[in-house]
């Protein structure tokens, strides 16, 4: 039994260890790439939580490349329907039209924001246009108000009007009188202005009527009861004057006087320390030289033209908060909106294509419609306004920051704030930059490939007229 049951387990053996099979080689892979050193990569399909970041991290890169570049297609469509002015020949005793550009720090904000608005959307086309501008800067509220009120006034001096301040010839002046010298005049035709957001409009329009309107001098402060003395009182009267000594007196107090020590020559002098100069202090921003409720009151100038140079306000959408952080997220996805209204508006600019403010406006509430989205917001208890001038850029009142709305005791004027009050001679003299409807045809065969700049070949092969 011991001999037959090993006999069957020897037999067994060798059944079981044919059964086993040698491991698997692992694949050779690229051998190009084994030469190199690399590791054989095998392609399968990542984890749950690489999936989610790829996805997200996708998604978000790709819009942001697409609306990026939707945005440099705009740009390049409104910077190609002006650049044929920049090939029109300029005589050497001409300057080149040139534009004023009113920018301010958005509420709660640096000054920062509002000059890569500037650089990003406005500028590309005035380059492409070869004109000029000059740009007026405000970091606090009321600086672009009084910038622009301080213009005016020097302007109405130069015309002509009487004044007890003295006309400064600043260096902007000097420049002016050399090149008058030299035979150089500014250019023919349209300047105008461009306001970036609705509080440097508040502030353009404050500061206009101001200037307009207001003296050229500024007004007396009031005087403090307390600072009036009462000279016909008895008491003031009958009240001794101060005695003032004899010079005999004052003589023997010299020759009395007891030197100190220090001040004999064999002492050594005194050092003075250096002291450090003193670092210029900002200028103080001049209170408004009249106020809203006189408007009506205030006679004309005899320099007031009958027309004004054209403007137009920019949309500057302007949110901060960190409940905010969502819409902040789809704006700066979606900026190829903003590329394209802002660029629509300043080729009107350049173009030179105007018209009159509208005026006495028959709606009894205002549709707040936003330019970038489209959308109408109707504001609640806000009543319609008499003219256009009033109610451009409204909406974004409702986005400034909380901070901006708090009203200190006993403050004065705040242009933000208050309403926009509105003067009917000034607004019959104001006029709002506008697309030429064959330009904008022009614009949409540009962006469709159909036609290039004015002048020269289309992309397409066809001469353009």
């Amino acid at each position: 039994m011991t001999g037959n049951g090993s006999s069957v387990d020897t037999a067994r053996a060798p059944s079981a260890e044919a059964t086993t099979k040698p491991p698997a080689m692992p694949p050779e892979g690229n051998p190009a790439l084994r030469m190199m050193g690399l590791p054989n990569f095998r392609l399968k399909l990542p984890s749950r939580n690489w999936l989610i970041f790829l996805s997200i991290t996708g998604s978000f890169t790709s819009l942001l490349l697409y609306d990026r570049h939707q945005r440099k297609l705009a740009q390049r469509k409104w910077c190609t329907l002006v650049s044929h002015l920049a090939l029109e020949p300029l005589p050497i005793t001409s300057m080149p039209r040139k534009l004023t550009v009113y920018l301010a720090a958005p509420p709660g904000d640096s000054l920062s924001s509002a000059r890569e608005y500037f650089t990003e959307y406005v500028k590309p086309i005035l380059v492409s246009s070869a004109l000029d501008w000059d740009v007026v800067e405000g970091r606090r509220e009321g600086d672009v108000r009084a910038g622009l009120a301080e213009r005016v006034r020097k302007l109405r001096r130069r015309r002509g009007e009487s004044s007890e301040a003295e006309l400064e010839e600043d260096v902007e002046f000097s420049v002016e009188q050399t090149r008058l010298k030299a035979g150089v005049r500014e250019a023919d035709g349209v300047k105008g202005d461009i306001i970036i957001g609705r509080h440097t409009w508040k502030e353009y329009v404050r500061g206009l009527h101001e200037g307009w309107l207001g003296p050229l001098d500024p007004p007396q402060p009031p005087v403090s009861p307390a600072s009036v003395v009462d000279t016909s009182s008895p008491e003031s009267s009958q009240s001794p004057a101060p005695e003032t000594p004899s010079s005999s007196e004052v003589a023997q107090d010299l020759d009395g006087a007891h030197v100190p020590d220090d001040a004999s020559p064999t002492a050594p002098p005194a050092v003075e320390t250096p002291t450090e100069p003193a670092k210029p202090s900002k200028p103080a921003q001049q209170p408004p030289f009249i106020s809203t409720t006189v408007y009506s009151s205030a006679n004309l100038p005899s320099t007031l033209p009958s027309t004004f140079d054209p403007s137009t306000p920019l949309p500057f959408p302007h949110i901060l908060g960190f409940f905010n952080t969502p819409v902040r997220i789809y704006r700066f996805l979606t900026r190829r909106h903003l590329a394209e209204v802002a660029g629509r508006d300043t080729a009107a600019v350049v173009l030179a294509g105007s018209r009159y403010y509208k005026q006495s406006l028959p709606s009894s509430t205002i549709a707040q419609a936003d330019p970038i989205t489209g959308s109408n917001e109707q504001v609640a208890g806000t009543e319609a306004n008499e003219y256009e001038q009033q109610r451009i850029l409204e909406h974004e009142e409702t986005e400034w920051h909380k901070s901006v709305w708090k009203r200190k005791e006993d403050e004065g004027e705040r242009a933000w704030l208050d309403q926009v009050v509105i003067d009917p001679r000034i607004a019959a003299r104001m006029r709002k930059f506008e697309l030429d409807p064959a330009e904008e045809a022009r614009a949409a065969k540009i962006a469709e490939g159909k036609e290039g700049m004015l002048g020269e070949t289309a992309y397409n092969g066809e001469v353009t007229s």
